[in-house]
């Protein structure tokens, strides 16, 4: 009796188990083949989202990054030798041109000058005398020529003493800040060794490099400007672009002289310079947008007319918080926003709004 009933429970498990299948095969086929079809029913096109961006007239600028430097800068050096009697300027002061930086000890110098012009006033008196026995007979006309060439000659005496009495001034050759000096009191300084460093501010020097695409673009004379790290902006002009690249670098050196009269831009500040080379069109995008195709070139992806993806390279001009100014594009465009990454040149896709 127990056979039986085990026989019975097993016989009722394969019908479950049958109806089910027979279930599934009935009312779960069509679910089956719908979701196969589906799957291999061709998709639409790719949806992205575009924002139109319109040609724009603006200023074209090359940027760099600069550094301000003096206009001048002369190592003023001493011309006599002599110990440092004075130092009257300051260092770090302004100075005007002329002004004494270092003083040497005048020695015997303002001797020697006394000397020259006691022989001079002599000189003179002998050429008086020899003038006027020549009148009257008793001097030849070549004894009166050589009392005149003793009498330059006394006057060059004089001269060269007052040089050598002047060169104990050590002075500046322009006006400028006396940024360094080199000697104290005290120190003796032979021919040719310093005094100081003079500097020349105003007009001051923003000088940067540019790449050999850029500088055909920049002209002597062109109007620039120069952003420093504070914020403070410089207006100046073009004064100098190199016809010879650095051999390490490859770029050409470009230098802006701008107005500094209050001498407070010191040398050695970095500054973000930009040279306005003309005006061309541009358009404004998104910094998102830009994208690089399969070649490398930074470009944008945009929509046609017919709704296929095209790609064209573009130059950043300027990135501002309201998106990246870029020239290379032409009329107005509808830019990829969503989506660039995504999609190929020449693909169809459905264009929505940029949201």
């Amino acid at each position: 009796m127990r056979m039986k009933s085990q026989y019975v429970f097993v016989i009722a498990m394969i019908a479950v188990v049958a109806l089910y299948f027979i279930v599934r095969s009935i009312f779960g086929g069509d679910e089956a083949g719908t979701a196969e079809a589906k799957a291999t029913a061709p998709a639409g096109p790719p949806s992205v989202q575009v924002r139109t961006a319109a040609e724009t007239i603006r200023p074209v600028e090359v940027a760099m990054r600069g550094r301000t430097e003096a206009a001048r800068a002369v190592i003023v050096r001493s011309e006599t030798a002599g110990v440092v009697a004075a130092t009257p300027a300051a260092e770090g002061s302004f100075v005007r041109r002329g002004q004494v930086l270092c003083r040497l000890a005048v020695d015997a110098r303002q001797a020697s000058l006394d000397q020259a012009r006691a022989n001079l006033r002599s000189r003179q008196l002998q050429r008086q005398a020899a003038a006027q026995l020549a009148q009257k007979g008793y001097r030849s006309e070549t004894q009166v020529l050589e009392t005149q060439a003793q009498l330059d000659a006394a006057h060059a005496q004089v001269r060269a003493a007052e040089i050598a009495l002047a060169q104990v001034n050590i002075t500046a050759p322009f006006a400028g800040v006396f940024d360094r000096r080199e000697a104290e009191v005290g120190t003796y300084l032979a021919p040719g060794q310093a005094c100081g460093t003079m500097i020349e501010l105003n007009p001051l020097v923003v000088f940067g490099d540019v790449p050999e695409t850029e500088a055909a673009r920049l002209q002597v004379g062109a109007p620039a400007t120069a952003r420093l790290l504070s914020g403070e902006m410089l207006n100046g002009r073009v004064r100098y672009v190199a016809h010879d690249a650095d051999p390490q670098t490859r770029t050409y050196r470009v230098e802006i002289a701008v107005a500094n009269p209050s001498l407070k831009v010191r040398s050695g500040l970095s500054a973000e310079v930009r040279v306005n080379v003309g005006q061309g069109p541009a358009h404004l995008v998104p910094l998102a947008s830009l994208v690089l195709d399969s070649a490398g070139r930074q470009g944008v992806r945009h929509v046609l007319a017919d709704q296929r993806v095209a790609f064209t390279p573009v130059t950043v001009q300027e990135e501002t918080p309201q998106g990246v100014w870029v020239s290379g594009l032409s009329g107005p465009v509808r830019v990829i926003t969503v989506g660039q990454s995504y999609v190929a040149e020449g693909q169809k896709v459905r264009v929505a709004a940029a949201r």
